[in-house]
């Protein structure tokens, strides 16, 4: 049942992005920054956590998690550290996805041959 409401939840997101992109003039990348800061404003309301309990992975891995991701970050970090922890909270946070993100992104760009869009 886990991997039902995974995808239940995490295609709704996607399908609802979809929408956006279409429907709207926006472009991809203001998009992405879009839903990482509604990620983390809705952490910071306390709304996600509970879909995030409920959907596991389908509300955790869409950006709208990330930006859950960096908000308890630096939660945690300023609760732990103080003012300092507004700027190394997200960081450690997230240092994992963001570093297999980097590392799996160059080995893909050695294993295919990546082209300029004209």
């Amino acid at each position: 049942m886990d991997y039902v409401k995974a995808f239940l939840v995490g295609g709704l997101i996607c399908a609802l992005v979809q929408i956006l992109l279409d429907r709207t003039k926006l472009m991809p990348g203001r998009v992405m920054v879009l839903l990482v800061c509604s990620g983390a404003v809705l952490g910071f309301l306390n709304i996600y956590q509970p879909i995030v309990s409920f959907a596991k992975a389908g509300a955790s891995i869409p950006l709208l998690g990330f930006g859950n991701l960096l908000w308890k970050g630096v939660k945690e970090a300023v609760r732990k550290d103080g003012l300092i922890g507004i700027f190394t909270g997200g960081f450690t946070a997230s240092a994992a996805g963001i570093s297999a993100a980097l590392v799996f992104g160059y080995l893909g760009s050695l294993v295919f041959e990546p082209k300029m869009k004209k």
